[in-house]
C-alpha cells in the first residue's frame, strides 16, 4: 500500500491521521482528503461571499479601505 492517500490526508487535516484510518483502501483514503479539500474550497468561498456582503454595511467611502485591510 502506497504511503501518498495517507500523506495527502495528512496534509488536508493539518496533522496525522488517526491510526484507525489506516485500515481504510487507497481509494477511500484519496476520496476522504478529496471530500476535504473540496468542504475547504467551498467553506473559504463562503466567507469571502459573506465578507463581501458584510462591505455593504460599511458607508461606500469607507469600502476600499477596509476592503484592503480585511483583504490583504
Amino acid at each position: 500500500m502506497s504511503n501518498e492517500p495517507l500523506s495527502q490526508l495528512s496534509t488536508e487535516l493539518g496533522a496525522a491521521p488517526p491510526p484507525s484510518l489506516a485500515r481504510l483502501t487507497e481509494d477511500q483514503l484519496s476520496y476522504l482528503a478529496g471530500a476535504l479539500s473540496k468542504e475547504r474550497e467551498s467553506r473559504a468561498a463562503g466567507l469571502g461571499e459573506a465578507a463581501e456582503a458584510a462591505l455593504g454595511l460599511v458607508p461606500a467611502l469607507a469600502r476600499g479601505p477596509v476592503r484592503r485591510i480585511l483583504f490583504k
